[in-house]
């Protein structure tokens, strides 16, 4: 007995552990995780919630509703159904904006983005003194408040402004005169418009992408150059995919600014001459406070924000796309 006693097996004499271990286990998962439970967690962001809902959610809703009736603001409304929505295509002053539109995404979009790409493919290949004070004087647009953005050009377009003296001067040379009242010029008022926000979205694209070339590695700059790759195949191979996320943002942030322009426009040219620099943006003013079309310019805002609801889905796609 004695001789079979000390011959027990360890699990025998220890509790067998793998089983207390398998108790313990179970145990643990009956019990409640640490921490506070995670409905608590809803409080810490219901503040958050109830601003989001009061002064963005709501208001939508609202004008949503206020999109299917004809109204003037002040007397009885009427039923109107989808009607307003087609007005905004059926509309040719509307349909016009839309277009105007599609012309200042370019201009605000595309055009910063481009350049900002070749300031950042040409930095990426030699080393530029004081690039903090470059980077802050063209990030500067980007915190000076539109309107102020709005009167500084205009003195810069007028007829006696800084671009039609340098023309003036040009002229004097034997040049034909270019100067003219551009934005009063119902064939140069748009792109006028359109290059103020060129210059205000330069700052902002070169910046994002200045963060994410600061993330490319030095070797892969070294052996693309041993490989013999000039400026633009070092560029397409190694800068450009590595940018694609921040090229996201900015045509992003842009496309954004591009859809709700309206105090450039409204400090600017007012939309004149005529109708040549109407936006959508400034549609929804006009329709709903100048003619009494509530119903219609809540119609244009909503179409709105749809359009940047499916630019930002559209271009964040892109990138998850290429991710992949």
């Amino acid at each position: 007995m004695t001789t079979v006693a000390r011959h027990k097996s360890p699990d025998s004499r220890r509790g067998a552990p793998g089983a207390r271990r398998a108790r313990s286990g179970a145990g643990n998962r009956s019990r409640p995780a640490a921490g506070e439970p995670r409905r608590i967690g809803w409080l810490y962001v219901l503040p958050a919630l109830l601003v989001y809902g009061t002064f963005l959610l709501w208001p939508l809703a609202r004008g949503a509703q206020f999109s299917l009736y004809e109204w003037d603001g002040l007397g009885p409304a009427t039923w109107a159904g989808i009607s307003n929505y087609t007005s905004t295509w059926s509309d040719p002053v509307l349909r016009g904006a839309f277009g105007h539109l599609l012309v200042l995404v370019v201009f605000y979009s595309a055009l910063p983005c481009c350049i900002a790409f070749l300031l950042v493919a040409a930095m990426s290949r030699t080393r530029v003194r004081g690039l903090a004070f470059f980077r802050t004087v063209l990030f500067l647009p980007q915190v000076v408040a539109m309107v102020a953005v709005a009167v500084a050009w205009r003195w810069v377009y007028s007829a006696d402004g800084p671009i039609n003296t340098v023309l003036g001067w040009l002229h004097a040379l034997g040049l034909p005169d270019w100067s003219r009242g551009w934005l009063g010029d119902f064939t140069f008022a748009l792109p006028a418009v359109g290059l103020i926000g060129t210059w205000v979205g330069i700052g902002l694209a070169l910046v994002l992408f200045l963060a994410g070339v600061q993330k490319i590695p030095p070797e892969l700059y070294e052996a693309a150059r041993i490989d013999g790759a000039g400026p633009v195949r070092e560029f397409l191979t190694v800068t450009l995919p590595a940018l694609r996320r921040e090229l996201a943002v900015a045509l992003t942030l842009t496309t954004i600014m591009a859809i709700r322009n309206f105090d450039l426009i409204y400090m600017a040219t007012g939309g004149g001459p005529g109708d040549s620099t109407k936006v959508p943006a400034y549609e929804v003013y006009n329709r709903t406070f100048n003619t009494g079309e509530v119903g219609l310019g809540c119609a244009i805002g909503i179409t709105l924000a749809v359009l940047a609801f499916a630019a930002t889905a559209g271009i964040g796609r892109l990138v998850e796309g290429r991710d992949r």
